[in-house]
């Protein structure tokens, strides 16, 4: 055998360490047939090789680029979880199942085939210090399930769900997992939630802390009320700010809160706050994110109970392809975990001592933490009623003239169950979620049917049951075929009473008189500039 060249020596070492065989030199006295064989047989071989590691490799990469990503042009990398595909038959028909049980409707402008529900939390693409956080909870509730795999690939989100479903968890898994995903940097705010209430924001930033609690993320929340500089040197290094639309305004017009880098937005009770007027300020605070529509790295969820005309303007300005997950129904509809209770009464005068009783029997045969939560429409009326009930019971009480302290305080000493009987006014009716109310006492009936099932829907959270008693008399009679409509549809009594005021309901129309309905489409994005 002659001398090879450097040249032919390492392309033979590098078919060895490719192809895994020992290639054997060709023998000098080959004839010319037995060469162009062996030569004919060896690409044949290469070849088959070749297509077997670009199989391996196409499958390595494909595998990949669904639990990493990556960055492109400054952009995060957003890639589509697909279905396992080694899961079985039963597994996809049980996804199915469990979406057709709890009426998970998809609504995706860019596919007509719907990514199934997550049944179990081991199946988040998430870390593991992450995972840690989810130990207390059992099971994904429906909006979880249905919401997180269009979250994790990237997809913006409008959710619409009752209130105490889960919320909470289900975009706050993906934003700390896309926080994780990013590289080191210095401190900046990435995740924003905006929240109609004080109340709301202080209790998403407590049920976010408890997710981060094994990761070294900063999480801040800032809300009128309470002493700025406090808000602003706590919002400064803050990865997380979690904070109600006035006061996040302000703060971003002082220059204390930096939004250009947001990557994560949340509108949580999106249809609280644009009834509350914040429409606005809402876009204001939008207006200062990187936008989407013109090219922006930021994701965008919509959470929200009901789907009327303003938050669909809404989403349709500011998301750009979202996908609509509904749960159940686009109306508003009471759990039925609830147990409905309407009491007719002749004379508002009588409704003091019926409550003093039902609080009574309640109290003697509640087991331990068991708490009751009584509203009324007015402040004023708050304040005297949480009086009356002060000299039997361990009241407290909450409304708008409180101070921030005072109503945080109050809400703590029921929460712990220091005191089991809170009186509020509609300020404590949405979002909130107090463990184990077992029984909701509506002593005025609200100003519109959307409050009253807000305000019962604090009892029957998570799955558990509860009891609503609601005062009924002739002053309220303009909401009885509203009452009637809700009691039906949760299958539940109707006492017969409450059909002496009629059953007619009056169309809901918005500020130029025009009847406002739920199953309009969501119109396509629109640009809008800001002054």
């Amino acid at each position: 055998m002659g001398k090879r060249s450097i040249k032919e020596v390492k392309d033979t070492d590098l078919e060895k360490k490719v192809e895994g065989e020992n290639v054997k030199p060709k023998e000098k006295k080959s004839s010319k047939h037995e060469h162009k064989k062996q030569k004919k047989t060896s690409e044949k071989s290469d070849k088959k090789k070749k297509d077997k590691k670009e199989k391996k490799r196409k499958e390595k990469s494909e595998a990949e680029s669904t639990s990493q990503e990556g960055e492109s042009n400054g952009e995060e990398e957003k890639t589509t979880p697909k279905q396992d595909s080694s899961q079985s038959t039963t597994n996809e028909a049980a996804r199915k199942e469990y979406a057709k049980e709890h009426e998970i409707n998809y609504l995706d402008p860019l596919s007509k085939t719907p990514l199934l529900p997550l049944l179990d939390f081991s199946e988040l693409p998430i870390h593991d210090n992450l995972r840690l956080g989810l130990k207390n909870f059992k099971d994904p509730t429906p909006i979880q399930a249905a919401s997180w795999p269009y979250l994790f690939a990237g997809r913006d989100v409008v959710g619409i769900a009752e209130t105490g479903s889960g919320k909470t968890v289900a975009f706050g898994i993906p934003a700390l997992q896309y926080l994780q995903n990013l590289p080191k940097e210095k401190p900046t705010t990435r995740i924003l939630v905006v929240s109609p209430t004080r109340e709301l924001a202080i209790q998403t930033y407590e049920n976010i802390k408890g997710l981060t609690s094994d990761t070294m993320f900063k999480v801040a929340v800032v809300y009128g009320g309470a002493p700025k500089n406090e808000q602003v040197r706590a919002a400064r290094d803050a990865s997380v700010i979690i904070g109600t639309p006035g006061r996040l305004l302000d703060l971003i017009n002082d220059g204390a809160v930096d939004c250009s880098n947001v990557g994560y937005l949340v509108l949580d009770e999106a249809d609280r706050m644009l009834d509350t007027g914040f429409e606005q300020d809402i876009r204001n605070i939008i207006s200062q994110t990187p936008d989407p529509l013109k090219g922006g790295a930021r994701q965008t969820v919509f959470y929200s109970a009901t789907w009327p005309e303003s938050v669909r303007s809404l989403a349709a300005t500011f998301l750009k392809d979202p996908v609509k997950i509904t749960i159940g129904s686009d109306e508003l509809s009471a759990s039925q975990n609830i147990t409905q209770i309407v009491e007719l009464l002749n004379d508002s005068r009588e409704k003091e001592r019926t409550l003093i009783n039902i609080i009574s029997k309640n109290l003697a045969s509640a087991k331990q933490g068991d708490k009751i939560l009584v509203f009324v429409l007015y402040k004023k009326e708050a304040a005297r009623v949480e009086n009356t009930l002060a000299r039997r019971f361990n009241a407290v009480g909450i409304h708008g003239d409180m101070s921030q302290g005072a109503r945080i305080q109050a809400l703590e000493s029921f929460k712990s169950n220091k005191s089991p009987v809170l009186v509020a006014t509609d300020v404590a009716a949405r979002g909130l979620d107090i463990p184990k109310v077992q029984l909701v006492i509506n002593v005025t009936f609200p100003l519109t049917i959307e409050d009253y099932i807000h305000r019962i829907g604090r009892t029957g959270r998570a799955n558990t049951k509860g009891v609503a008693h609601t005062f009924f008399t002739p002053e309220d009679k303009s909401h009885a075929g509203e009452l009637i409509n809700v009691l039906r549809q949760a299958k539940q009594e109707i006492p017969e009473g409450l059909y002496k005021y009629g059953t007619a309901v009056k169309p809901k129309v918005n500020a130029y008189g025009s009847r406002i309905t739920n199953d309009a489409p969501m119109k396509a994005a629109t640009k809008i500039t800001f002054d």
